[in-house]
């Protein structure tokens, strides 16, 4: 079998000298596949996800990328070469319109022709976006605003998209357009490691899943086994 696409091992992380969020956890997403966390808040998925893209320093652990050792590098050079994060809460540029922040995407880009083919897919997956590129993004729904983090996000061409918790604080009808659109992009072969509350959902789209509990996995194997798990049913699907 192929080598994964990131593999991690050992991986500790923390925050502060006197605790450590997470410990020792490894994992693999391998090319073409979806690799979900789930676990409770403060489980430490959303702190993994900032170790494995330069926005938090590993204490200890290997982090491979495309056989590349990545874990200490910082953030841009990780993004370049390929793993780019949606953050939690969207984090776009408020004052700054829909296609300033979809250019803010592509910043390694010194190819124009390239610029702009990569924004009408883009708008093409976002059509809400295409409708009012002039305006500023604080003044989008939260709904929309994950659909332009997610279209920055891929104004990169990133190998492995990082998605971190995208359908929080959404209403609805928005939740099911962002799985879908999620849906579509594995379908495209796109390698995605998904954090995200809904766990019902996340092990609905994904091919593996880790289950995360105070900073270690517990729990790990395909997501329909992982779904039917008497111990997870019961802490996080409801059941």
């Amino acid at each position: 079998m192929s080598e994964p696409l990131l593999s991690v091992s050992g991986l500790t992380l923390g925050y502060d000298a006197a605790t450590q969020a997470v410990t020792g956890v490894s994992l693999e997403v391998r090319e073409g596949t979806v690799v979900t966390l789930i676990g409770a808040n403060g489980a430490g998925k959303t702190t993994i996800l900032r170790g494995l893209s330069g926005l938090l320093h590993p204490r200890a652990g290997t982090v491979r990328f495309r056989g590349q050792d990545i874990a200490g590098l910082p953030a841009h050079r990780i993004a370049a070469l390929g793993v780019v994060q949606v953050p939690e809460g969207r984090q776009v540029f408020a004052n700054m319109t829909i296609a300033e922040n979809l250019r803010m995407g592509a910043w390694l880009l010194k190819d124009a022709a390239e610029e702009a083919r990569r924004r009408d897919l883009v708008l093409a997956r976002f059509p809400r976006l295409a409708e009012r590129l002039g305006q500023q993004a604080g003044l989008l729904s939260g709904g929309e605003q994950q659909m332009l983090a997610m279209g920055r996000a891929m104004m990169a061409n990133p190998r492995m998209l990082l998605l971190d918790e995208p359908s929080m604080g959404l209403a609805p009808l928005f939740v099911e357009e962002i799985f879908r659109i999620v849906a579509e992009l594995k379908k495209e072969g796109r390698t995605i490691l998904l954090v995200e509350q809904n766990a019902q959902a996340a092990l609905d789209i994904a091919d593996h899943a880790y289950v995360l509990q105070s900073g270690r996995i517990e729990l790990s194997g395909p997501a329909g086994e992982i779904a039917r798990n008497e111990k997870v049913v019961a802490a996080y699907l409801g059941g």
